[in-house]
């Protein structure tokens, strides 16, 4: 009896340790367990959509209109008062209490910029034999509202233009392109000459270079009619103020030099101190002095021009027949013998030019970047090129930078606001910026998003950027309604207005390329090889012809003229809005980036399908074989792939956090593996082999286009060699891009 009490307490002895050590082992597992490091979540979480929600709920049309009317007050050229006002104007917004960012500031650039002399403004006349002014161009655009008598108004002139006094027998030469003065001079001795040429066609300053090899001493250019209004011409009741188009004075001011960036510091930042050329090595400016004039002194000269009638497609909108030009004017003109007169007095000058930039500093992945940008300057008062665009970004960054003050908000990776400086000029702010931060940039930067004009009009959003974009921008339209149309979100707006039909996807809205130089997304594109876009609200390209908003870099681009004209009640700058601080919300926050190489892949089958049509033939003659191309793009596409299905047959969430730091990685830097610095020797600051400028017009490979347009012409073995070089290029950067999206070795 005794050893059966012992015995029994013996055992519930035992079975009381065992309970207790369980216990206090799994205690200890759940408490290891709950207390495993705050990053853990942190790390793993992704976007959230009910926060897309309230962001998009609390963007403000109202806003963004009285953002505009305070940018707008009066004109802010680069480096005048009226952009030091800008600057101020941002850094309070930016640094204010409740809804401003974690930290702004300003970054500092002296810069090579050229004006006209207010006190001696640039003139451009009719002088008879013996130099009786017969005829005047306007100096000024005529005045219909205060705006246009501002004092800061500046004369209408083409910034870079030399200095000096051309004087010389009229002749037209449609828009400047090489092919417009070869004709002409088959029938015009243009030794001597004036020129009159139209805006389109060939960029500014290739209108003077283009027309020096032949002798011609200065060139006019203007915006004819029938290329922005319609073919419009009366301010009495057809053009402003009474509606969108052009009036007769209007002029087009602009930058008419070829390479973006400061023109002394090519490849540095232009700081202080730093090393620059002797202005005489500067290149890609007009050799001759070039001015622009409105279409009403334009109507005056070439209704009056002798010589053979031009042909039909250098017509434009006025009632009279464009000729050559004898060289000069009719005889039974009141201008018959008498020479056309260009005096510009531009000088340049280093100025002072400052970025505003702002920051959120990201949660988990601080050292990635996503950059929003756009730039500051306007020529005159700027309502819609640029100030839509910085309405369109204060708006965005008051919602974003409220909800990081009251603390419900902080994004995965920082996002970097930038509000460039001297773009007007060439892209200088921006292009500066990345010459300074070159290989942070370059290592760190995600994605970078460009909103410069971010209303055209009011008809439907237009995009353009890498293809890996297209996925999220039709994700970020699909969720934001259409302005003025009721149920129809902005992207099945979109696709009734532009559209193709994708392989993979079918009908889909069609994305433009980033391939030249038109905003601040080309040095992030060309030279930094960043994944990036440019987002805006446009016409309906069926209704009108306009290539552009008719006040576009004119004294008539006001407050009035966006608010009448363009977008009543603001509602497409809030779409707009809405789009791209969606956009910019999942590239902050998405766990993996929502960047897709597939749709890259296809692209890049689209271009070689066009460049096997245009080129594989003639090439097979001369021996050079296409076939290392299709396979690198073959093997992109395979490559492409295996990363889709590595991404979707992962659980990232529960995997460890390097996995989606690596596909991340892979993703950030595909661009930057179609870089090649020696690609484009001639191409100042132009390194993606894939979306270069070409001069070529074919939708393809632009280098290889290019060289073959050349080669095609010249027939010299050495053009053809250059054919087989850039077909090398493409077929080791694209295999070499396709390398980046496997494992590693």
């Amino acid at each position: 009896m005794i050893k059966q009490v012992l015995l029994g307490i013996l055992c519930g002895s035992a079975m009381l340790v065992t309970g207790i050590l369980i216990g206090h082992f799994a205690i200890t597992q759940s408490s290891s367990s709950s207390s495993s490091p705050s990053w853990v979540k942190e790390v793993a979480k992704d976007v959230d959509e009910s926060l897309i929600e309230k962001f998009l709920s609390e963007v403000d049309n109202l806003q963004i209109q009285e953002n505009l009317r305070v940018l707008t007050k009066v004109p802010h050229m680069a480096t005048t008062a009226g952009d030091e006002e800008t600057v101020k104007f941002m850094l309070k917004r930016w640094q204010d209490a409740e809804t401003g960012l974690d930290q702004a500031w300003r970054e500092e650039y002296m810069v090579y910029l050229s004006f006209p002399d207010p006190k001696n403004p640039n003139k451009v006349t009719v002088v008879s034999p013996s130099d009786t002014v017969l005829h005047s161009a306007r100096e000024k655009e005529k005045p219909y509202y205060p705006d246009q008598e501002d004092t800061e108004v500046v004369q209408p002139y083409a910034a870079y233009s030399p200095a000096g006094h051309a004087k010389g027998k009229l002749v037209y030469a449609n828009q400047g392109k090489p092919s417009d003065y070869q004709l002409l001079n088959q029938t015009v001795d243009l030794r001597g000459t004036i020129a009159i040429t139209r805006y389109g066609g060939a960029g500014r300053a290739a209108k003077a270079i283009n027309a020096a090899p032949y002798g011609v001493l200065g060139v006019l250019v203007y915006t004819d009619p029938l290329d922005i209004n319609d073919g419009l011409m009366s301010d009495i009741n057809e053009t402003y103020p009474h509606s969108w188009y052009l009036p007769p004075s209007g002029v087009e001011r602009g930058s008419f030099n070829t390479h973006f960036g400061d023109l002394l510091t090519p490849y540095l930042a232009a700081k202080d101190e730093t090393y620059r050329i002797p202005v005489e090595n500067i290149t890609g400016n007009p050799p001759i002095p070039i001015q622009p004039i409105g279409f009403e002194d334009a109507y005056a000269l070439i209704c009056q021009l002798a010589g053979e009638a031009a042909p039909a497609a250098w017509h434009g909108a006025f009632n009279c027949t464009y000729n050559f030009g004898g060289p000069g004017f009719k005889h039974t003109s009141l201008f018959n013998n008498s020479d056309v007169k260009i005096d510009v007095f531009n000088h340049e000058q280093v100025k002072n030019s400052s970025n505003v930039m702002g920051v959120i500093r990201g949660s988990v992945e601080p050292d990635r970047y996503v950059i929003y940008g756009n730039h500051r300057d306007s020529w005159v008062h700027g309502a819609i090129d640029p100030s839509s665009g910085t309405s369109v970004m204060l708006e965005l960054s008051r919602v974003l930078g409220a909800m990081v003050k009251q603390g419900k908000w902080r994004p995965r990776r920082s996002i970097i606001f930038g509000s460039w400086g001297a773009e007007e000029f060439g892209l200088i702010g921006s292009a500066e910026y990345t010459e300074q931060y070159f290989t942070k940039l370059s290592e760190r930067t995600v994605a970078y998003i460009n909103v410069d004009i971010a209303v055209f009009a009011n008809a439907t959003l237009r995009a353009s950027g890498m293809p890996s974009v297209q996925n999220v921008l039709f994700t970020a339209a699909k969720q934001v309604s259409a302005p003025g149309v009721d149920s129809v979100s902005v992207y099945d707006n979109w696709i009734r207005y532009s559209n193709r039909t994708s392989p993979a996807h079918g009908p889909i809205p069609r994305v433009g390329y980033l391939s030249g130089a038109g905003s601040d997304y080309a040095a992030f594109v060309h030279y930094l090889g960043i994944t990036s876009m440019d987002l805006s609200y446009t016409y309906d390209r069926s209704k009108t012809n306009a290539r552009i908003y008719p006040a576009y870099h004119t004294a008539y681009d006001t407050f009035d003229y966006a608010s009448k004209f363009i977008d009543p009640g603001f509602v497409s700058h809030q779409a707009i809005a809405r789009t791209a601080g969606n956009v910019l919300i999942r590239l902050a926050d998405s766990l993996v980036l929502p960047l897709n190489c597939s749709d890259y892949a296809e692209s890049l089958e689209d271009y070689l399908s066009t460049a096997l049509t245009l080129y594989e033939h003639q090439l097979k003659a001369k021996n050079i074989s296409m076939e290392p191309l299709k396979l690198a793009v073959a093997n992109f596409r395979r490559a492409a792939a295996h990363l889709d299905q590595v991404i979707h047959g992962s659980d990232l969430a529960n995997e460890t956090p390097l996995k989606a730091r690596r596909i991340n990685d892979q993703l950030m830097l595909l661009d930057r593996a179609f870089l090649d610095p020696l690609a484009f020797p001639n191409k100042y600051a132009y390194r993606h082999v894939i979306w270069a400028s070409s001069s070529a017009g074919k939708p393809t490979f632009p280098g290889l286009a290019d060289a073959f347009a050349t080669a095609e012409l010249s027939n010299l073995s050495r053009d053809w060699e250059k054919v087989h070089y850039h077909v090398s290029v493409l077929s080791q950067a694209i295999d070499g891009a396709a390398h980046t999206l496997v494992n590693v070795i």
